[in-house]
Order: structure tokens, then sequence, then C-alpha cells
């Protein structure tokens, strides 16, 4: 197998310090979110109804939510690992907004990479003589505080000789980003495993008690970083899947919040009066996340998704088709777009998607480091990620925090995806 370093920015690049601490300072406000719409099914039920009737991976997961909670949660501790993403927008005025692009529930990557990053843009700094910059470099460990929220939950589980097992993809291309927070779980004596859907599949087992096992040790928590694509499923992965969540093992995430994390969820939460009743009382909090929120729209059939749709495709470029995909490299845009929106114009398949005001950020020049890539300037743009972790053991929240943070940044001709679909790479955020 080969190794390829990960792909990064030759240099720092610069973040608008006010929008990067109101990113900061808006995240416990969503891990709460996130937490409350995971335990609120009549919301997800009613949220998701058009989405599961046309697509078929939301609708099993849908189905697995409902199995399990008709059975009875065994699982009692609760433990969120997120990514906030945002971009700034330079609307009309050219004064730079910070708006939210998705918010990632399940195998939110590179906290383990973004640990290391910083270290070499101070050292790329002080080799071009800039000492006094690379001291402004701020610190950031997401290893170090995710694995805070995975060894809090396993405490919390009270099995000192339960392991925690890590779900990983058949063929692991971002294995040393996951490695950081394994190491950081094993520095304080937390046993872990890493296994495959299939591995579950052959050799899990559940007690009367519903503790999990493999290869007859005890499970505490399951940290997925695999399964949010159709693609990391036949059917016996999806067995794989049920006999996870029907387990006590605390599940990052549990499928709830897995479903909390969808588009249309998305789409909905930016409705009047939403926020409000998923969280009552909580008024600033609520302002605080509203903020961030870019114009979001239902493509949901009737006169409203008519009108907006014929909006998008008589102006495509004002406009993101997003599907309610993880992941990266997914939507839509410009003359794509539009092809595709006439196809399902009419059709039920178009609620499956949403759409989404393009956010039109200020470029900056750069230099992307990639394996076996051209090096040359770039005129490119940024896209930051805020880590959230929250642990929640029956009704009361244990733990709730920011846990650092992510810059990802890409040369402008590529409209959409991350790092691990090829496109973005790794940054370091200069305020200004």
């Amino acid at each position: 197998q080969v190794v390829n370093y990960a792909p990064f920015t030759l240099l720092p690049s610069a973040v608008p310090g006010a929008l990067f601490e109101q990113a900061y300072a808006v995240q416990q406000d969503f891990n709460l979110l996130v937490d409350a719409i995971s335990q609120n099914k009549e919301f997800l039920e009613r949220t998701l109804a058009s989405t599961i009737k046309v697509d078929d991976f939301t609708a099993r997961l849908f189905r697995i939510h409902v199995q399990v909670l008709e059975e009875g949660l065994a699982q009692s501790v609760f433990l969120g690992i997120n990514r906030s993403d945002y971009m700034f927008d330079c609307g009309v005025d050219g004064t730079p907004a910070l708006k939210q692009i998705e918010i990632n529930t399940i195998a939110a990557s590179f906290g383990g990479l973004t640990s290391r990053t910083a270290a070499v843009h101070g050292r790329v700094l002080k080799v071009l003589g800039k000492s006094e910059e690379a001291s402004r470099l701020l610190p950031n460990n997401p290893s170090e505080e995710l694995a805070l929220g995975i060894a809090k939950a396993w405490e919390l589980y009270g099995s000192q000789s339960a392991v925690v097992m890590f779900l990983v993809e058949e063929a692991q291309r971002n294995i040393f980003d996951q490695r950081c927070v394994e190491n950081e779980l094993w520095n304080r004596n937390i046993r872990v495993i890493r296994k495959r859907f299939r591995d579950v599949f052959e050799k899990g087992s559940l007690d009367d008690a519903k503790r999990l096992y493999m290869d007859g040790q005890e499970v505490a928590v399951v940290y997925y970083r695999e399964g949010y694509v159709p693609k990391n499923y036949d059917q016996q992965n999806w067995e794989a899947r049920l006999l996870l969540e029907r387990s006590r093992a605390v599940k990052c995430p549990d499928i709830a919040t897995q479903l909390a994390g969808t588009k249309k969820v998305q789409q909905e939460l930016s409705q009047p009066g939403t926020l409000e009743r998923l969280l009552p009382g909580h008024a600033e909090a609520v302002a605080r996340i509203r903020a961030t929120f870019a114009g979001l729209y239902s493509l949901d059939l009737g006169e409203e998704g008519d009108k907006i749709a014929a909006t998008a495709i008589a102006d495509p470029d004002r406009f993101v088709l997003k599907p309610q995909r993880e992941g990266g490299g997914n939507n839509l845009y410009g003359e794509e777009l539009r092809q595709v929106l006439e196809k399902i114009r009419d059709s039920p398949e178009r609620t499956s998607y949403i759409l989404m005001d393009k956010i039109k950020p200020q470029p900056a020049m750069n230099y992307l480091l990639r394996a076996h890539s051209p090096l040359r300037v770039s005129e490119c743009i940024s896209e930051l990620g805020i880590f959230g972790v929250y642990v929640r053991q029956g009704k009361e929240m244990v733990m709730n925090k920011a846990a650092g943070h992510l810059l990802r940044t890409k040369a402008i001709e590529h409209a959409d995806g991350g790092v691990a679909a090829g496109v973005a790479v790794l940054d370091t955020p200069y305020l200004v």
C-alpha cells in the first residue's frame, strides 16, 4: 500500500477574528440543538416524511430508529461528536458574515490531522523569517478533546474492562487522522479495537442485558468512522448496524443523531418558530444559531416548492442543490443544478434535495501542496469547521464544549468537496 502525506496549504490563511470567535461561541448551542433533535421522534418523523418516501438510504436508517425506539432504548449514555462547517459570505456590501454550510453528526473527520497542522505552518513562517507571525497561530488539539468525550462516555458506561470500538471502512485512506484520537485513548489506558461492519456481522453478539460483545470483549463505545453513505451498506451491513443500535453500548452517533444531521433537517430548522420549539427557554442560543443560517429552501411538492424550483432553474448560480448525503462531493451547482432540477421538477424525487443560497466568499492566494501535484499559486477559498463534543447521561448533560477547529482550503475552480474527496487541503487560520 502507498502512504501519501495529507494535502495542506504552504501558508496559513487569513480568517476574520470576529467571525472565528462567533463560530466558537455558537458551538455549544449547536450541540444542544443536535441533542434535542435526536430525542424528538415526532420532529424527525414529520421533517423526514417526504424524504423517506424517495430516498431509500434515509428510509432504512429511519426504520432502524423506529424499531429501536419500539423495543425500548438500551443505551443510557449518549455521545455526540459533530463538526459545524462555515464559510465567510461577502454579500452585497462586502462585509464578511459567518454562514453555516452544514453540520456533520457522523464520522466528522480531520480532528487528528488538524491537531498537527498549526505546527507545520509555524515552522514554515519561521523559515520565512516571520517568527512574530508564527507566534500568533492558535494552539489547536481536537484529537485530545474528541478523545476526552469518548473517554467520558466510556467511564459513564461503567465497565473498566470494556473496550472502545472504532467502526472503520474496508479500505482506510484516512487512518492517521483516526490514529491520533486512538492514541489519546490508549494514553488514558482505554483499550481500542478497530472493526468493520463485516466483523460485527460475523462476530458481534448481544447478551440478555443487551451488552455488545466482539470476539468475547465487551464494547462500551462504538465510534463510527463509516456508515454515512449508501455504498457503506449491503444487507449484512444493515443487519450489523441494527445489532449495534439495539445494544447498550454508547454509539457515536446513535442513529437518531445521524438523522439529525440530514440536509432536510437543516432546511427545516430555518423555518420560523422551529428553533424555538426545539430549544424552549433558550432565546439567546436560538438567536446565535439563527444568525449563522444561510437561506434554505424546501423542494417539497406544492406551490412553494414549485416556485423555488422555477427560480433556481432560471438563475442557477444563486443556489446550491444538496442531496441527503454526507462525505463531500455530492452538491450540484450552475448548469448541472439546472439540468437535474429540470429533470426532476415535477417528480416526488425532488423532495430528496434541498436548495441553499450560494455563499460568495472572498478568494485569497495560496499554494496547495499535494502528493504528485505540480506546485502553483492558486486563487483559494476556505471553510471553517468547529468541532463539538457533548455527553448526556439519561436527561443530564454531563459535558458540552467546543473542541477545536479545522480550516480547509480549496482552489476556487472546485465548487464542492472536502479533503477526503481529494479537493480541499488542510490549513491553519491566521486571525485578522
